[in-house]
């Protein structure tokens, strides 16, 4: 971290606490009206008390219950759990995401991120939640996840989410990657080039992307003992060639897959060739660079780590108020790129300087949490009930 001597900072403050709450309550107030006007219980001060649970991963009962001034963690839950329009609560925080973006990211070409976020359901299901009960591979205990499919951005100090959508159960690939894809015409984003995770690789989505002609790069599942896409891990040299992927219930569908050699040496104890395979549209990176250049797409991987620092915790099985949730901690982290980009950055030759070492994620987690807390002071005593 780079330090500075006092005499060198400016002697008026960049961006106070208060400032960023301001920020905050302005987004999700122009964007979520999540109680009616007629509510005991005002919009600024429901979204003060989720900001502070988000800003210290904590849940809405133990927030309640340390802050004084505020309703109580059932009287919360009954404003939350009044939401049940999932399509129009996501509508609503898609244009929330949307509203705090830096500059040139509109109406620009940029390399776009598409992937599933799933996050482990437990227990049985609820009529509310089955239709967004995901099935995938075991983790964490469980088969069982909602999944929530995001568009990322990867641009330089400019890394935000672009759109979140809440996958339904029924929902098929191709559908969700249209949903997303739809998210950037609004903002006039055309694809550069579009990475995919390799949950990704099947043919309908491979046939559908190269029918809207979208250059895509995506990692090919290893299959077959000897033939299948294992058959194409031969020789010391990456090279492209064409492949047809072929599936019992879609047909099939002839790619361009590039398939690049790497060397172990001695990573994880291993030593010999290493081979990864991509599907690649309209791609002209060179084959030596193609695995580097998607190591790109790992940013929006690093985008969930950053977004579980700021979710607030919980065991509601709504899936609207789930969804309400890990939407908030995309907002807030778009928010933190944001603030950087606007406030804590400073014009010169050569380009804009990000101050990200004076106003990391936590530094405004902490803001947000002592300006709400000075709203709401937190109880400093505990008092135990007179007998009877």
């Amino acid at each position: 971290m780079t330090t500075y001597p006092s005499s060198s900072l400016s002697s008026t403050p960049a961006l106070s606490d208060e400032a960023t709450l301001e920020a905050a309550l302005e987004c999700l107030l122009e964007h979520l009206p999540l109680v009616p006007e007629d509510s005991s219980c005002s919009a600024e001060s429901l979204f003060e008390i989720l900001l502070r649970a988000a800003s210290r991963h904590d849940s809405i009962e133990h927030t309640a219950q340390r802050l004084q001034g505020v309703p109580s963690g059932n009287g919360i839950r009954y404003h939350l759990d009044q939401l049940d329009d999932m399509v129009a609560l996501e509508g609503q925080l898609n244009g929330a995401l949307q509203s705090r973006i830096p500059a040139k990211i509109r109406k620009r070409r940029h390399r776009i991120a598409i992937d599933l976020h799933l996050i482990p359901y437990y227990g049985n299901r609820t009529e509310a939640a089955a239709p967004y009960i995901y099935r995938s591979q075991a983790k964490a205990g469980t088969t069982t996840f909602f999944a929530y499919a995001t568009v990322y951005v990867i641009c330089r100090n400019k890394r935000v989410t672009l759109g979140i959508h809440a996958v339904h159960r029924q929902e098929t690939l191709v559908a969700t990657v249209t949903y997303l894809l739809a998210m950037l015409s609004a903002l006039k984003i055309r694809v550069k080039r579009l990475y995919l995770d390799r949950g990704f690789y099947s043919v309908p989505v491979i046939r559908w992307l190269k029918a809207l002609n979208i250059p895509f790069l995506m990692p090919a599942v290893i299959r077959g003992k000897t033939g299948g896409t294992r058959s194409l891990l031969v020789g010391r040299k990456s090279y492209a060639t064409r492949y047809t992927l072929s599936s019992a219930n879609y047909g099939s569908v002839t790619c361009q897959m590039r398939v690049v050699c790497t060397y172990y040496k001695g990573f994880k104890g291993k030593h010999g060739i290493q081979y990864a395979l991509y599907v690649a549209h309209r791609v002209t990176i060179d084959l030596h660079q193609l695995h580097q250049h998607y190591r790109e797409r790992f940013g929006i991987e690093t985008s969930y780590r950053i977004k579980n620092q700021c979710r607030i915790r919980t065991t509601s099985k709504n899936p609207v108020v789930r969804l309400l949730f890990v939407a908030l901690a995309f907002i807030l982290v778009n928010l933190w790129v944001y603030l950087l980009w606007f406030f804590v950055s400073q014009t010169q030759r050569g380009g804009r300087v990000i101050h990200r070492e004076l106003f990391g994620l936590k530094t405004m987690l902490e803001f947000l949490s002592q300006a709400v807390e000075r709203h709401f002071p937190p109880i400093t005593a505990i008092y135990l009930p007179t007998p009877k």
